[in-house]
């Protein structure tokens, strides 16, 4: 039997209008970056982006791009092509060109205080000591926007350094334990663009 998001992206039609939200992987460019912690927002992104038939190619805003359609609303999802601690650069562009509020904006990016897979939805927060959100909470002058964390896992000592972590490779064990929780992370974004990110929160967080 085919989940709801496959027959939801059968029977839906191009919607016409503006770009009314933006979904925005977090990472690094550059294939030496493939596969590091910092990096699974990419990976979640471009899952999203084939399970609706697209790649996320175009150049735009500092970023890599691809149109897509979810329920009637057009939307954009975007891989930004600054590094890291720079993302801010194409989310605000983006954003500022679309005159589109915080509350259309919907990020994924690692999170290193849960376990691989783990999954944590926020409808609002601090930057928690994430470089890449930092950077966007400063270029939006807001804290008002969904994130959708990834865990990849704690740091195997205080003392371990944080850079040398979330650039690290993800053990293939990890890679898999993340890449399961993919469908879930589809389904929680129409979700939340639907207005249910209370259900999102209840049923995803775990």
């Amino acid at each position: 039997m085919s989940n709801i998001f496959d027959l939801f992206k059968k029977i839906e039609k191009p919607a016409a209008g503006p770009i009314s939200f933006l979904v925005v992987g977090l990472g690094n460019p550059g294939a030496e970056y493939e596969h590091t912690r910092h990096n699974v927002g990419f990976a979640a992104i471009d899952d999203l982006a084939e399970a609706l038939g697209t790649r996320i190619d175009r150049a735009r805003f500092h970023a890599l791009t691809a149109e897509v359609t979810l329920g009637e609303e057009r939307g954009l999802l975007m891989k930004p092509t600054t590094f890291m601690n720079l993302s801010g650069e194409a989310v605000g562009e983006a954003m500022r060109f679309y005159k589109l509020t915080p509350d259309r904006l919907i990020l994924l990016c690692d999170d290193i205080s849960f376990d691989p897979g783990v999954l944590r939805i926020r409808r609002r927060g601090s930057h928690g000591g994430h470089n890449g959100l930092r950077n966007i909470i400063q270029h939006l002058g807001s804290e008002e926007f969904c994130r959708l964390k990834i865990g990849v896992g704690k740091k195997p000592s205080p003392e371990y350094d944080l850079v040398d972590w979330v650039l690290g490779k993800l053990p293939l064990e990890d890679r898999k334990a993340i890449a399961a929780r993919f469908p879930d992370i589809r389904e929680a974004i129409k979700l939340v663009l639907a207005g249910g990110i209370d259900t999102a929160m209840n049923r995803f967080s775990k």
